[in-house]
């Protein structure tokens, strides 16, 4: 049988932090454990070997340690349990082997890694929601870096609620959880951690957003606006229009869209965000877009002039600008037209889905057409379903059952109910 307790030995300097250290007897033989948290003799409860939380600005810190003291006391009492099964043991095996598997990799320093490999596989993209996630982060721990060990259940829980107070929307706080636990889930596959699913528990789902979608007659006037006078909205019109006609192809699929990619009537691309492999008959009001900027394109690859550089990182800084800019014109142009859902790189593709879902195209039809992995992904684009249309729906599916009904609320009005 061992025991294992929590320690606390003070400083030889008086009013400095003492060290904490963990204590294992077996067979009247003793080890300790010297640990690297150290706090004030006030701190800590030597009896029930618990913290004590007295000031506000070190309670978080000490929650941090007493944390961190619990994940230790179950990694050595899991090393005693496999030894006891095993038989005959010595402290010395149990402190090497505690040593081996407390040592953790830094959480920054591999996430960094993670968006090194990233960078160097041209996903620039994912690079870059991978810096914005580890920013926030950091900030969060006061720029102090953790070892992998140490992302646990209540840590995150703890960022979730400190997301929510710098009032940062859901989403964006499911965004930052979701990044963050696919870069602890890589840590686990390479051996660095052990899998606790620190995650679980906090919010990594997609919150429906408000309505993103055009309806068809909206589309249709926005198509027959003359812009002729402002080249830079009428530029701005004609990719939301080639964006709608292309089955909501993505701004920086049509950034990165080259001539080579259009040959034999077809319009044939990889998504940059899915890897899909995507094949668009080429229509005769995609070929009139396309045409009107064939003189600035005339010494590029590229089908518009969004991007002119084939050096990678010179490429997505042009295509970022260019969507910038983009979205600035679609504003501008959403406020001429005194638009109720206002224009965005998104709202193209929202609006082909819904519009295609209208006309009871099948969800795994949209699905495809799109490039979505999976239909549950198509699901949240339609997520938001116009109560008009839903109505409509209904009055047809009752129709046959309530016809007499319906006809008595159509003549006597609902005054009469």
């Amino acid at each position: 049988m061992t025991t294992v307790k929590v320690r606390f030995r003070r400083s030889a300097i008086a009013g400095k932090k003492g060290s904490l250290f963990y204590s294992l007897v077996h067979n009247r033989k003793s080890k300790q454990i010297t640990t690297k948290y150290k706090v004030f003799p006030f701190e800590w409860n030597e009896e029930a070997q618990v913290m004590v939380y007295r000031f506000g600005r070190r309670n978080k810190e000490l929650r941090e340690i007493q944390v961190m003291i619990k994940k230790d006391l179950e990694v050595i009492e899991n090393i005693i349990e496999e030894f006891e099964n095993d038989g005959d043991y010595s402290l010395d095996k149990v402190v090497a082997q505690f040593l081996d598997k407390s040592f953790s990799m830094s959480f920054f320093i591999f996430m960094d890694e993670e968006i090194r490999r990233l960078t160097n596989s041209d996903s620039l993209g994912t690079a870059r929601n991978y810096r914005r996630a580890r920013s926030s982060f950091s900030k969060y721990l006061e720029n102090k870096d953790i070892d992998l060990i140490s992302v646990t259940e209540e840590l995150a829980g703890d960022y979730e609620l400190w997301l929510r107070r710098k009032k940062v929307s859901r989403n964006t706080a499911s965004f930052y959880m979701r990044i963050l636990r696919s870069v602890y889930n890589k840590a686990v596959e390479r051996h660095l951690v052990s899998q606790n699913y620190p995650f679980r528990k906090v919010y990594t789902g997609i919150e429906h957003t408000r309505k993103r979608a055009l309806p068809e007659e909206t589309i249709m006037r926005l198509n027959e606006c003359d812009l002729s006078s402002s080249r830079t909205l009428s530029y701005a019109k004609d990719l939301f229009l080639f964006s709608f006609y292309t089955r909501g192809m993505s701004f920086v699929d049509m950034a990165y869209l080259r001539k080579e990619d259009i040959k034999e009537g077809l319009i044939s691309y990889t998504r940059r965000k899915t890897g899909h492999s995507m094949s668009i008959r080429l229509e005769r009001c995609m070929q009139e877009i396309i045409e009107r900027y064939t003189g600035l394109v005339k010494e590029s690859d590229y089908v518009f002039p969004l991007v002119t550089s084939d050096d990678p990182g010179k490429a997505y800084s042009q295509y970022q600008t260019a969507l910038t800019y983009y979205n600035k014109q679609l504003k501008r142009l959403s406020s001429i037209l005194e638009l109720e859902v206002p224009l965005t790189s998104y709202v193209a593709r929202h609006s082909w889905a819904t519009m295609a879902r209208n006309r009871n195209v099948p969800i795994a039809v949209i699905s495809a057409g799109m490039g979505h992995t999976s239909e549950m992904t198509t699901e949240i684009y339609l997520a938001s379903v116009d109560p008009a249309v839903i109505d409509d729906a209904n009055r047809k599916l009752i129709a046959g059952i309530a016809k007499k009904k319906i006809r008595n609320f159509e003549v006597l009005g609902t005054e009469k109910l």
